[in-house]
């Protein structure tokens, strides 16, 4: 795992006030699950097949090609911290360069993210490719 050194660029509110800095617009910042995403789905309740699984290959291809290309990759996991050692290993084992990992997200998936900066989401369907853009319908607030 690797220091996240990226420039942010300060942010002010329509008062003036100072907010949460922001990446500049080239760069992205990648959330990305492991178990089911870049390798196969292993249930914490299994803990030693998470050291023997595979990494998908087109998983390892595109995040490191996004990597190289400055973007932040940062591992978000259901793994317990108890698991964060053996989850480390097994990234470094199959060369995933990345920034962070954070770990607990909370099982059970059914997501919806809410935060007051521009989230994007794209769910995995099997394999790992350049994004493109599509058009299509999202829940939003009502102003």
């Amino acid at each position: 795992m690797e220091n996240n050194n990226k420039d942010l660029n300060e942010t002010y509110n329509e008062k003036g006030e100072t907010v949460s800095p922001v990446l500049p617009k080239e760069i992205k910042n990648f959330l990305i699950d492991i178990d089911g995403t870049i390798c196969d789905d292993v249930p914490n309740e299994e803990p030693e097949r998470m050291s023997t699984c595979l990494p998908y290959p087109d998983a390892l291809k595109i995040l490191n090609k996004w990597h190289s290309e400055g973007h932040i990759i940062t591992f978000f996991t259901s793994r317990t911290e108890e698991h964060r050692e053996i989850t480390e290993e097994w990234l470094k084992k199959h060369d995933f360069n990345y920034h962070g990992l954070l770990m607990n997200k909370p099982r059970g998936g059914n997501y919806h993210w809410i935060d007051n900066h521009i989230v994007k989401a794209t769910r995995f369907k099997g394999k790992f490719t350049d994004l493109v853009v599509k058009n299509k319908k999202i829940e939003v607030f009502e102003r």
